[in-house]
C-alpha cells in the first residue's frame, strides 16, 4: 500500500507556472506507475499526464501537450507535474494517482486503472 500527498498548488496568473508535488510512502515507489489527472467544479475527473515505472514513458493530454512536464524522482519517491503557459481552463483540483500492477513500460491514462489516490491540492489560474 502506498499514501500519496500532493503539494504545490496555489493562484496564479494566466501564462505563470506552478509546479506539483506527490510524495509517496513506502520503499517501492519505483514499482508504482504514476499518473496526474483534474476535477473542475461540475465536471468528470480527467486525465492530465502519466509517467511509467523508472520513467521509461510518458502520456499527456491534448490539452496539456507542450505544457505540462510529468517526471519522477524515486530517490525521494515523488512524482512531479511542471506546468507551464497556464490559462483559466486549467483550473481544478489536481490528483496524484498511482498503481503497482501496470506493466513496466506501461503509461495508464484511465482513472480506473489506478488503485491509490492522494487528496488533491487546488490550481487557481485567473484571467
Amino acid at each position: 500500500q502506498v499514501q500519496l500527498v500532493e503539494s504545490g498548488g496555489g493562484l496564479v496568473q494566466a501564462g505563470g507556472s506552478l509546479r506539483l508535488s506527490c510524495a509517496a510512502s513506502g520503499r517501492t515507489f519505483s514499482s508504482y506507475a504514476m499518473g496526474w489527472f483534474r476535477q473542475a467544479p461540475g465536471k468528470e475527473r480527467e486525465f492530465v499526464a502519466a509517467i511509467s515505472k523508472r520513467g521509461g514513458r510518458t502520456s499527456y493530454a491534448d490539452s496539456v501537450k507542450g505544457r505540462f512536464t510529468i517526471s519522477r524522482d524515486d530517490a525521494k519517491n515523488t512524482v512531479y507535474l511542471q506546468m507551464n503557459m497556464l490559462k483559466p481552463e486549467d483550473t481544478a483540483v489536481y490528483y496524484c494517482a498511482a498503481d503497482q500492477r501496470a506493466g513496466f513500460l506501461e503509461v495508464l491514462t484511465t482513472r480506473y486503472r489506478y488503485e491509490y489516490w492522494g487528496q488533491g491540492t487546488q490550481v487557481t489560474v485567473s484571467s
